[in-house]
């Protein structure tokens, strides 16, 4: 690796204290005015950085990757996601791609436990009816939700994040399945008594709420079909904080408008940043704008994992969270 300090080019603002100490160990290009990079900026920056550190809204596809100059060597993402780099394309160029995982996992858990909550609660309209001066007071019948606990939360995919919802969703009473491609060690399907299910299709038959913990990979685009959202249970909520392109999203409008299921809490959209404007209408549809990960300390400890990897890869070594082709 080279003496001098590489050149990094990070593509959105980051924390100060990240970019502070970016600054003191490479030779950083920060984006100052946090403007998503347009495709010209993204050429220019990987035809001249020794390391790129990108993030979710930049997309390093295999015609970007094709016009990277000699020196680039790292694809350092910022974001435990990688589905918008294509890692074949860049492991075939030589290149090296991490990103930063677990940092994530418990803020990413919290909010999917907030969205259960505010959408079987009925919250959001709770609050809205406030600032609209609808509040008359008590009344026996107003504004019911469903209570959570002693029902059935499905989760699709049971990685660290599926897990860490699940030991949550215990705490409140739920009573845990899931669907992953292969069964949990029996240690944590004991803790957190968990039940199986092969089949994607008979959990989502059987569950009241079901909250989406898979990566966006070509094998679970719109895994959550049309068909599949049919077998939903009328009482049913869905809650989606991984990725937008796992649900049909227009086959979940349509459920929705028509009281077919109970209700969605959605933090990621399909067509992201665009949102369906008749989705902004539904009153049984809690939306928030892609925040699972937005805490002050987990956004820091992405960046740190950013900087060790770089760091890493300059002393000559493998970085930690080197992402491959077939890990995907």
């Amino acid at each position: 690796m080279p003496a001098r300090k590489p050149k990094v080019i990070v593509t959105r603002k980051l924390p100060d204290q990240v970019e502070t100490r970016m600054r003191e160990l490479f030779d950083a290009e920060l984006n100052l005015d946090d403007k998503p990079m347009t495709r010209a900026q993204l050429e220019d920056a990987v035809g001249r950085a020794d390391v790129l550190a990108p993030t979710i809204t930049d997309k390093i596809d295999a015609r970007l990757i094709e016009k990277a100059g000699t020196k680039l060597k790292l694809i350092a993402n910022f974001g435990a996601g990688v589905d918008h780099i294509d890692v074949a394309a860049a492991n075939a160029r030589g290149l090296i791609v991490t990103n930063t995982p677990g940092v994530l996992t418990e803020d990413t858990a919290d909010l999917t436990m907030a969205l259960i909550m505010a959408v079987a609660r009925r919250i959001v309209e709770g609050v809205d009816a406030v600032k609209a001066g609808e509040f008359t007071g008590w009344t026996p019948t107003w504004m019911m939700g469903r209570r959570i606990t002693g029902k059935r939360l499905g989760i699709i995919g049971m990685g660290r994040i599926g897990q860490a919802v699940a030991r949550r969703a215990r705490a409140f009473g739920l009573q845990i399945h899931y669907h992953n491609r292969k069964p949990v060690s029996s240690r944590i399907a004991e803790e957190l008594e968990a039940t199986y299910w092969e089949s994607l299709d008979q959990m989502l038959a059987r569950t009241d709420i079901v909250t989406v913990h898979s990566p966006h990979t070509p094998a679970t685009y719109h895994l959550l079909s049309a068909r599949r959202l049919k077998l939903l249970q009328p009482h049913a909520i869905l809650i989606n904080t991984a990725r937008g392109e796992i649900i049909d999203e227009a086959a979940l409008l349509a459920l929705l408008e028509e009281g077919k299921i109970a209700g969605a809490g959605l933090d990621v959209f399909e067509f992201e940043p665009r949102i369906n404007p008749k989705l902004l209408k539904l009153p049984n549809a809690v939306l928030l704008p892609h925040m699972g990960s937005a805490t002050i300390e987990g956004r820091i400890d992405m960046g740190e994992k950013v900087i060790i990897n770089i760091r890493t890869w300059m002393d000559g070594h493998k970085p930690p969270d080197r992402v491959l082709t077939q890990m995907l």
